[in-house]
């Protein structure tokens, strides 16, 4: 940002200040034929959960390329952590970047650093999750849709005792906006059909910590009083399931997921974890490439967006709205395996081969 308003300063010889200011920008700085390459950041939130780097991250880059072949891409994890997060953003600043597609950490504490990107005529897309500050564009899921759909799905595993029975809430961590929309669409839901019996919000999501706080449950509700678990996603699914098995809990009760993890899908043939929520990752990082290659080259993004969402000033920002979609045992193979995200011959190890059979995974 220095360079760039020293540059306009120089500029002032010859023409406005306006003029000069504006050729900072990224449509200006990327078409003025003195042959810079547009850049991009892509900044991913953690290693907790394995779609970032396993899905998101691989296929931005992929997308980007597709679209513009001369775009650079400049990748970075924060590994859950805020202030190394928004280190990552002032390096983009540094490396000169003309948009960022950020999956904020902490949607409230980058918000500063957001606000300090649109100073600098950087465009911010925020990702997957709705980041505070002023954002350029938005690509993700209905939220709420997805709590729903994991809380339909609860209920319908319970069946008839539905409400007689007792569960248990792993959400996910309070401060990402998207698990504030979760647990909103899930409560709505299961709201007077199944008692609450324990409820807890995850800071960072981490399975460790549902794992603990499973085992809390476990001890304060009994060891046959747990009918269901809401996870918010695969990583609280798996931290619960593992304290359920380690504290004797037979049957498992039916335990919800998302982002369709392929261990996750492996515990749903296995019998240990009853649905995921799959948001096909393809189209999302389709429409997040798309926003942010048009976003570096200073186009707009309501040619890309399909609607348009509110930001937490107010502001109504292009946006991408996707649908997610329930995933049990019995669409598996016509969802993921489908989709082309996994294989059959990922998903069915060699001690899941009886119940792939079943599960006509074959």
């Amino acid at each position: 940002m220095k360079a760039c308003i020293r540059d306009a300063v120089i500029a002032m010889t010859a023409v406005s200040t306006a003029v000069a200011l504006a050729a900072c920008g990224p449509a200006a700085r990327n078409n003025s034929g003195g042959g810079n390459t547009p850049k991009i950041g892509l900044l991913l939130p953690d290693a907790t959960t394995a779609r970032w780097e396993t899905q998101d991250g691989p296929l931005l880059e992929k997308k980007i390329k597709e679209l513009c072949d001369d775009c650079a891409v400049e990748r970075a994890n924060a590994r859950g952590d805020v202030a190394i997060q928004q280190e990552q953003m002032d390096s983009m600043f540094t490396q000169g970047v003309d948009a960022i597609v950020l999956v904020a950490v902490d949607a409230r504490s980058l918000g500063a650093a957001v606000k300090k990107a649109s100073e600098a005529k950087i465009p911010v897309i925020a990702y997957d999750r709705l980041a505070r500050g002023p954002i350029s564009g938005y690509v993700s899921f209905d939220g709420e849709e997805v709590g729903r759909l994991q809380g339909r799905a609860l209920l319908k595993a319970m069946g008839d005792s539905v409400h007689s029975s007792q569960i248990v809430m792993m959400n996910g961590d309070p401060s990402d906006p998207n698990a504030v929309s979760f647990k909103k669409g899930a409560l709505s839901v299961l709201t007077g059909k199944v008692k609450i019996g324990k409820a807890y919000d995850t800071l960072q999501w981490r399975p460790e910590t549902a794992n603990m706080n499973m085992s809390g449950a476990i001890s304060a509700l009994g060891v046959g009083n747990i009918d269901g678990v809401y996870a918010a996603n695969d990583g609280l699914a798996a931290g619960s399931i593992s304290a359920l098995k380690a504290n004797k809990v037979k049957p498992l009760p039916p335990v919800t997921g998302q982002d369709a993890e392929l261990a996750a899908l492996r515990r749903i043939v296995g019998g240990d974890q009853y649905m995921t929520v799959y948001k096909p990752f393809g189209p999302e990082a389709s429409a997040g490439a798309a926003m942010a290659v048009a976003a570096a080259r200073g186009e707009s993004l309501d040619r890309v967006a399909t609607s348009k969402v509110r930001t937490s000033s107010g502001k109504a920002v292009p946006a991408v709205m996707l649908t997610p979609v329930s995933v049990t045992v019995d669409s598996i193979k016509d969802t993921l395996v489908k989709d082309g995200v996994y294989t059959i011959q990922q998903i069915c190890t060699p001690q899941l081969g009886t119940a792939c059979n079943e599960a006509g995974l074959t």
